[in-house]
């Protein structure tokens, strides 16, 4: 991990990078600056990608350092670290990670720098997860599809569709006035990050469910009813 440290008190300085160095030795420290000035000349020369963390003090011999995140667009995670409680709404409002209050003890920093590992990890997981599934951001999905409708083929727009379901080997589609068309295309293709178009499948069927109503036992066998999202209605087995 590779961090840097934004402290104007030589002595403090010194204090917490060792403390960072007994939570974990293999931290490497890449910088100790002073100054705002000094902070943002040194940001601008180095890569933020090789910037894992930033312990920031607020208070600098030439200014305050929201001055740099400001300047830079600073979006690398931060830990605060000062002798003042009033700047915690606006530390939290920029990438903080924690805000440490001077004089900062072991214990407060390794929860810290333990609860930015843990948000790397998730955060790590979570783009590992997306690209599994194939949903970046650039992936093209379709805005329609093509279906019989008669002895027709006609498209069909992908916010027009109430949901889909299988019958006979053969995807159907449902659109929001009623009408029932085959597939010729599989449903899977509807982009899942607009969330008008959320799906959800349940065994061989994807319905846009709305709510479920229950029915007497006696009368019904036992099975639920399903209202859509296109006001459709639905029965199956609980």
């Amino acid at each position: 991990m590779n961090v840097v440290v934004i402290e104007d008190e030589q002595l403090t300085a010194q204090r917490l990078i060792s403390m960072v160095k007994k939570y974990d030795i293999s931290i490497n420290v890449l910088a100790q600056i002073s100054s705002v000035a000094g902070a943002i000349s040194w940001f601008e020369s180095h890569s933020l990608d090789s910037i894992d963390l930033v312990f920031m003090d607020i208070h600098l011999e030439d200014g305050d350092s929201f001055q740099i995140v400001s300047k830079l667009n600073l979006k690398t995670p931060i830990i605060f670290t000062t002798a003042f409680d009033e700047y915690m709404i606006s530390a939290f409002k920029v990438n903080s990670v924690d805000y440490l209050l001077k004089p900062v003890n072991y214990d407060e920093l390794a929860a810290a720098l333990t609860k930015f590992k843990s948000l790397r990890f998730t955060q790590a997981n979570i783009k590992t997860l997306m690209n599994e599934l194939g949903l970046q951001n650039n992936q093209q999905f379709k805005d329609r599809f093509m279906v019989t409708v008669g002895t027709k083929i006609r498209p069909v727009k992908t916010e027009s569709i109430a949901y889909f379901y299988l019958e006979e080997k053969t995807v159907l589609l449902v659109t929001t006035d009623g009408t029932h068309a085959p597939d010729r295309l599989q449903s899977r293709q509807i982009d899942p990050g607009d969330r008008s178009q959320t799906i959800f499948p349940y065994q061989q069927a994807v319905y846009c469910v709305a709510e479920f109503h229950s029915h007497d036992p006696h009368r019904f066998g036992g099975k639920v009813e399903a209202a859509l999202d296109s006001g459709n209605k639905t029965r199956g087995c609980r």
